[in-house]
């Protein structure tokens, strides 16, 4: 059976907008996935007025606080807490707004909570036990199909649940042209161990739940843990949700969730101008054309003793303007000690690109005190070394690519 960490992988290379858990209940709600209902406050005075009115909506006497970051984990940070009053609502509030929440999957420095979800309580006593499950839905890109990946084992960290009891991880595979069928979502709930009513509304949940991935253009629907109430409800009392960045242009309603501040702002820079970025923990910067050749140029840093700084791929283009841009992103990363330009003369001539660079080098003036390595091949390589060589600037060029790894090494040397 394939890992849950070899799925993880695979959605981290993927271009996606990630949610806070409120936006995802609002999408799954529209889909009719039963919720644990719940309502966003800024402040300690604010989730008091909404505790108030969720009581009125509800009946629920106890609020849960929970802290909105995109981060899992936030129970293990102290970002997830329970009120049994008024006070302890604006007390617990109070003290989550504000704080930077350290848990398993942030820096040491954690993130800075803004806001926080003030949730009814779900756990309430009935006729019989609670029970908590896990559920996602993803792509398995291996085969082309979409799959739903659920355990008994809810509430607890999954992939803990895939190493040590991988028979307690079950995964259901959906063709995509005839979408899940009923019989898959009863299947589900059979595995789950549920009977009767609990039976009956966990397919309707199913059901809807994929729905919703599919509608929405997900990348990912996480529900850790889905609950099966004292009273036989099926609900999501977590969500976790990607949306597709390659389908916010249809999907607009949800391009406004997006929070800034949730992202790394280097990154948010980069989108801003046009350039595909990620940030990465080396000390190389790479500048390249097309992901293929950014793959192979981040194995050519680390065979010649490096470690890439960041994926940044320029696209078709690399003018003098797109290059300074380039730049700039790149140095804003003070572990950058070289930058590697790595460029495919395909679309667009080398001799451009050597002309850009120069160009850009020169307008930042005294901004670069970095070491850069250019290889260029293709259309016109041999124009651009010569453009790059005469230049008179700091410029390491490079035609083969062993040639530029010896000049990384020798540049961190």
């Amino acid at each position: 059976m394939l890992s849950v960490s070899y799925f993880c992988i695979q959605l981290l290379n993927e271009p996606q907008m990630n949610l806070h858990e409120y936006q995802g209940k609002e999408i799954l709600a529209s889909f009719g996935v039963r919720i644990q209902r719940g309502i966003v406050a800024h402040n300690a005075k604010e989730a008091v007025d909404v505790a108030k009115q969720l009581t009125q909506e509800t009946g629920t006497s106890w609020h849960v606080i929970k802290a909105q970051v995109h981060a899992g984990g936030r129970g293990k940070g102290g970002g997830v807490k329970v009120a049994k009053n008024l006070k302890e609502v604006e007390e617990i509030a109070g003290n989550i707004i504000g704080m930077n929440l350290v848990t398993p999957q942030t820096s040491a420095k954690g993130k800075k909570v803004h806001q926080v979800l003030v949730a009814e309580d779900v756990y309430y006593p009935g006729p019989s036990e609670t029970s908590e499950f896990y559920m996602s839905v993803l792509l398995n890109r291996a085969k082309g199909r979409t799959m739903i990946m659920y355990s008994t084992e809810g509430g607890m960290d999954i992939e803990e649940v895939a190493d040590k009891t991988p028979h307690l991880i079950f995964t259901e595979e959906i063709d995509p042209a005839t979408g899940l069928l009923p019989f898959q979502a009863r299947k589900i709930a059979f595995n789950l161990g549920l009977s009767g009513t609990a039976f009956k509304e966990m397919t309707k949940f199913v059901s809807a739940l994929y729905r919703a991935y599919e509608q929405s253009d997900a990348s990912l629907f996480e529900i850790n843990p889905v609950l099966k109430t004292s009273d036989d409800k099926i609900m999501a009392v977590d969500a976790k949700v990607s949306i597709d960045d390659n389908a916010l242009y249809r999907r607009k309603q949800y391009a406004e969730m997006r929070d800034l501040r949730e992202e790394n702002p280097i990154e948010v820079e980069a989108r801003a101008v046009g350039l595909n970025y990620v940030d990465l923990d080396g000390n190389v910067g790479c500048m390249v054309n097309g992901a293929g050749l950014a793959m192979a140029t981040m194995d050519l840093i680390k065979m010649a003793g490096g470690e890439p700084a960041n994926f940044l791929d320029v696209g078709g283009t690399a003018d003098a303007k797109r290059v300074e841009e380039a730049f700039r992103i790149i140095l804003k990363d003070d572990n950058v000690q070289a930058i590697l330009i790595n460029i495919f003369g395909g679309i667009v001539r080398c001799d451009r690109v050597a002309q850009g660079v120069v160009d850009a080098y020169r307008n930042m003036g005294d901004a670069i005190k970095v070491p850069i390595i250019v290889r260029l091949q293709g259309t016109n390589a041999e124009l651009a070394k010569e453009i790059l060589d005469n230049s008179g600037l700091a410029v390491h060029s490079a035609v083969q690519f062993q040639e530029a790894a010896d000049k990384v090494k020798e540049v961190l040397s």
